[in-house]
């Protein structure tokens, strides 16, 4: 039997009142066309605030032609319908007109991995809003190598040998592979960075076969200008010389702080929900994580499981709340806005180009005293004293 791909391509092309939620026609009629292809095993459609995300298995392959062009005659028709009820921001993520193979490079977010099914095989979707590709690094390194959060990495054999991390570097477009544990280190220096270096894919030495990967678009690095923030999905699989399914959602139960956020332009926690509570509205946010739990039979999605439901997840959502007041106390102010070169992808350009001829050089020690005296502006003491 050929290998399954499980595939999530994702878009924002229209969000219901501003950028909160999807309409339900969007999801129903992305269902229909979904369902019209002979292409796929299986499929699921969610939203995650004003995403929409495909969840499915094929045997295609990774960046097939055929799925890539379904999805993007999927979300291009899907548009239709945002624009029908005058959406926000419809077909916002479909920055080009003409589909060219493949939905990379072109808007939407895309995450596959191809692999061979085991007896038993269960996966977590992460999806998340508002926020960007680097949000998935401190989530996976703790699943894949601190064993404080992984004990899997101590107790079973089966991952001793550890795992190869797939590291993007988004301004230069190269990546790297690092081995975990031995180049903790040297992976801790680049990921720690998330606005540059994203975690693509990590790959288990003991099974040789893909474990997770993820999306690693920058919409702004595509389009050269904000368009609205990368909205990042997530695949793990679990189990079985994996880390087991309460060690990959581990991590979550510690909100961290993820770009994105209001404009794309702020820092905020990366709040864990339910696919119901999945709909931020505090200054179009903060950040939200959903995860679908699926068991994969025969191709088939067996699920989904609402991994965030659990009422255990209530005192994360309490503190990524009280996070989120604390960040916003800062306002316009760096650490809550992100930093210069972040904002260089945002509205800011085209301020700093209005300002551009009023900066001027800085004076030399004692040149304004001078001059504001010479003006007749400055007031004297009468016997050489201070200027005030």
């Amino acid at each position: 039997m050929s290998r399954i791909t499980l595939s999530c391509i994702k878009a924002d092309v229209g969000g219901l009142v501003g950028h909160g939620e999807v309409h339900p026609e969007m999801l129903e009629r992305s269902r229909e066309l979904l369902g019209e292809s002979d292409l796929l095993i299986d499929f699921h459609v969610t939203r995650v605030g004003d995403d929409i995300n495909f969840v499915m298995t094929h045997r295609e392959g990774v960046d097939d032609p055929g799925i890539h062009g379904l999805c993007w005659d999927t979300f291009k028709k899907v548009t239709l319908v945002a624009q029908k009820y005058k959406l926000y921001g419809a077909g916002q993520d479909l920055l080009v007109d003409a589909f060219s193979g493949n939905v990379r490079g072109l808007g939407p977010g895309v995450c596959e991995m191809e692999f061979d099914e085991r007896p038993s095989e269960p996966v977590i979707v992460f999806m998340a809003d508002k926020t960007e590709p680097g949000a998935w690094n401190l989530p996976l390194y703790k699943i894949f190598a601190d064993p404080f959060n992984t004990p899997g990495l101590v107790i079973d054999n089966k991952m001793h040998a550890g795992f190869d991390f797939i590291v993007h570097d988004l301004k230069k477009n190269e990546q790297i592979k690092l081995s975990c544990p031995e180049e903790i280190y040297d992976l801790l220096m680049f990921i720690g960075a998330p606005h540059a270096y994203v975690i693509k894919d990590i790959v288990s030495r003991e099974l040789d076969d893909i474990a997770a990967t993820a999306t690693t678009t920058k919409l702004s690095m595509i389009a050269g200008r904000y368009v609205g923030k990368d909205d990042p999905s997530l695949i793990v699989r679990c189990q079985s010389g994996l880390p087991a399914v309460g060690e990959v959602l581990e991590p979550f139960a510690t909100p961290h702080l993820v770009g994105g956020w209001m404009r794309g332009s702020h820092c905020g926690p990366l709040m864990p929900c339910t696919v119901e509570d999945a709909r931020p509205s505090r200054l179009d946010g903060p950040p939200r994580v959903i995860a679908l739990g699926f068991q994969i039979a025969e191709g088939k999605l067996i699920g989904p499981r609402d991994m965030f439901q659990d009422s255990v997840w209530d005192k994360a959502r309490e503190m990524a709340r009280e996070m989120a007041y604390i960040m916003r106390r800062q306002g316009p102010f760096e650490p809550h806005r992100l930093s210069l070169e972040e904002m260089e992808y945002t509205t800011m350009p085209q301020i700093m180009k209005r300002l551009a001829e009023r900066w001027e050089a800085i004076p030399e020690p004692g040149e304004t005293a001078r001059e504001l005296i010479a003006s007749g502006r400055a007031a004297s003491t009468g016997d050489g004293g201070d200027i005030d």
